[in-house]
């Protein structure tokens, strides 16, 4: 299974304050029961790195088991933006691909 995997490394990786790992493969075309996640992390990590740097430093951490999903959403705050944002993670699109 990917998703314990992906929550360790983040938590490994990231000085988190919040953390939520969703599978969403249930909301796309295919058989694969782990394509699909969405990510949400809330670390001071993040502080002083714009949407792309935080993203890259995801990826970085993750770089091993990228190659076992398809797709993966992420939503990267600081303490301060999740708290202005008022805990509210968005909602994924519906999948328009596959059959």
């Amino acid at each position: 299974m990917i998703q314990p995997q992906i929550e360790k490394v983040m938590n490994e990786t990231f000085d988190l304050q919040f953390m939520e790992l969703l599978n969403e493969s249930h909301m796309h075309s295919g058989p694969a029961p782990e394509s699909h996640f969405k990510l949400t992390l809330v670390s001071k990590s993040f502080d002083g790195l714009n949407k792309v740097k935080r993203q890259q430093a995801v990826y970085k951490a993750l770089s091993d088991l990228m190659p076992q999903f398809h797709a993966l959403a992420l939503h990267t705050y600081t303490p301060d933006e999740w708290l202005a944002s008022e805990k509210a993670i968005p909602s994924s699109p519906k999948c328009t691909g596959g059959h």
